[in-house]
């Protein structure tokens, strides 16, 4: 009894800021500083028409579309073959490069901003959205290819692989044929992470986009931000419509995360 109680006081707890920030995505601005925790009195529905207007939302949330989807088909064809190819191949050369990509999940990628902007400025793509999809994939593939390596030694056994090498078929074929079906739990999670990550990136948008026009909705939210003042009344509206379609991308696939994580990061 004691340790329920300790749980519902913390999912309580944990609750507050959303609460904050839904009821007041719906007050005036007076009301928000006099009673910042209370009910709103007459809800203000104007205030998302007015975000929905201001940050241009079609347009910065089909910028953050474009940019999620081709990272996450990127990410999880090349890190599931790379996944493939390090889980097969067991030698010192295979086993180097697998370290190379854990060395990509314990260094931060701040530590290389610097490189990255001039990579990206050399290769004339600043101010486009492919400069931000090929940072981003760079970002999250080593955390996909250890996922995909994990779950094809725990999970997939080799002697499908030989019996459909001896029918003929090439390494390409038994890839995309038999082992590719059978990645759906782990391809799920890595889509998942990958979403949530590179969704909710802002850093990489702030540093290679410099138009209004190739902004995505993180840029847009913080055009709120005032030097010596904020408005949270216009700028939370904003944060709900951009984290509405991650919420509900989220309800529909959490399901997968639990079977994916399980069945691939623990060998055995």
């Amino acid at each position: 009894m004691l340790t329920e109680t300790i749980m519902i006081l913390l999912a309580v707890i944990w609750f507050i800021p959303i609460y904050y920030l839904i009821v007041t995505t719906l007050k005036s601005p007076q009301e928000a500083t006099l009673a910042p925790l209370a009910l709103p009195k007459f809800p203000q529905i104007q205030n998302y028409v007015t975000a929905w207007k201001n940050m241009q939302f079609p347009r910065a949330f089909g910028n953050t579309l474009f940019i999620t989807v081709a990272a996450v088909l990127l990410i999880a064809v090349f890190g599931s073959m790379a996944g493939y190819a390090l889980a097969r191949a067991k030698t010192k050369a295979g086993n180097g490069i697998f370290l190379l990509f854990l060395a990509g999940l314990t260094v931060p990628f701040q530590m290389n901003i610097v490189s990255l902007y001039r990579i990206v400025k050399e290769l004339h793509l600043m101010n486009t959205l492919f400069a931000v999809i090929l940072v981003d994939v760079a970002i999250n593939t080593p955390q996909a290819v250890f996922l995909f390596k994990e779950f094809i030694e725990s999970t997939i056994p080799k002697e499908l692989e030989e019996a459909a090498s001896i029918d003929g078929c090439s390494v390409g074929k038994r890839f995309f044929a038999i082992v590719m079906p059978l990645l759906k739990p782990v391809v799920s999670t890595v889509i998942i992470i990958v979403t949530l990550n590179v969704w909710n990136e802002f850093m990489t948008p702030l540093l290679f986009l410099q138009s209004r026009e190739n902004d995505v909705i993180l840029q847009e939210v913080t055009r709120n931000i005032g030097q010596f003042s904020t408005d949270w009344t216009a700028m939370f509206p904003m944060l709900m419509l951009g984290v509405a379609p991650l919420m509900i991308f989220f309800v529909f696939m959490q399901k997968y995360i639990i079977a994916g994580v399980a069945a691939g990061a623990v060998k055995g």
